[in-house]
């Protein structure tokens, strides 16, 4: 069935359906335009620790959980393995991880931090505080993420 199919869509005003079309009005644009920007933010902060952002998350998951498997890595970054890999050559390039395969499942690949990437979370630890001070207080970023982590979950189980 089409998801945009008439029987099951609720009949609204024309008046409500039309201030839903506008841009400002929209969800995912606020999401979008505030994930640009966000990007950007971070592109300048990160630029002293010469990494990317997707580079970043990648070693915020590595700082919490060491040796952790390609698939679950992908997992807790929503990346799938066509995006990660290339992503993970680049930062073992540089000095950042190590991939190996599992020697009980050579099906595998573990990351592993390197010297170098452990040596980055002591420069890193200035990242949060210089973001914190483009933010909303402490209090609003909180219940922004977890409403937020609401929306995500409750858009992927609609996937279902």
């Amino acid at each position: 069935m089409h998801a945009m199919d008439n029987a099951h869509t609720p009949k609204l005003p024309d008046a409500l359906i039309d201030e839903a079309l506008l841009l400002d009005n929209q969800l995912c644009f606020a999401m979008y335009s505030a994930s640009l920007a966000m990007t950007k933010a971070y592109k300048k902060i990160l630029g002293a620790l010469d990494i990317t952002y997707p580079q970043y998350l990648v070693m915020m998951v590595l700082w919490e959980k060491d040796q952790i498997t390609v698939s679950e890595l992908g997992s807790r970054l929503f990346l799938d393995s066509g995006t990660l890999t290339p992503l993970l050559k680049r930062m073992e390039t540089m000095g950042l991880l190590h991939r190996a395969r599992d020697a009980g499942d050579e099906r595998r690949v573990v990351v592993t931090l390197s010297d170098g990437g452990r040596a980055l979370r002591e420069r890193a630890r200035a990242v949060p505080v210089k973001m914190s001070c483009m933010l909303p207080p402490l209090e609003q970023v909180q219940k922004l993420v977890t409403d937020l982590k609401d929306v995500r979950k409750n858009l992927l189980d609609g996937e279902q």
